[in-house]
């Protein structure tokens, strides 16, 4: 499963072995395991439902900022009411390694729905 957009991708290759997943956003690209992208996908719909609760009493020009963390990751939500950003950082358990994401406006969105909808269609 490939999706490709203008400024990021997302791919599903299950056949590729350890790293199957992967996100790329602008000028970077990462591979995930299955389960750090199942953790993202987790802490991304935690996130989101976060938002969803105070979505509707924001004003249209307030800026919020959501944090989470959820070992391995961390997650950060920043932006208004209608466009936001993402901020990620995966600090591996297994000492293997770490990295940081950023996903700006309007990717966030949508990378975010394109990876709720890949893990969801994998059931």
């Amino acid at each position: 499963m490939l999706i490709e957009e203008k400024n990021w991708g997302l791919r599903k290759d299950i056949k590729k072995g350890k790293f199957c997943f992967l996100i790329v956003v602008n000028n970077w690209a990462i591979e995930l395991q299955k389960h750090e992208f199942e953790l993202l996908y987790k802490l991304l719909l935690k996130l989101n439902d976060q938002f969803l609760e105070i979505k509707d009493d924001l004003m249209d020009e307030e800026l919020i900022n959501l944090e989470i963390e959820q070992l391995p990751w961390y997650g950060e939500l920043e932006g208004k009411k209608d466009e936001w950003n993402l901020r990620l950082i995966f600090e591996s358990s297994e000492q293997t390694r770490s990295f940081q994401m950023y996903w700006p406006i309007p990717i966030a969105e949508n990378l975010f729905y394109e990876i709720k909808k890949m893990w969801e269609s994998m059931d």
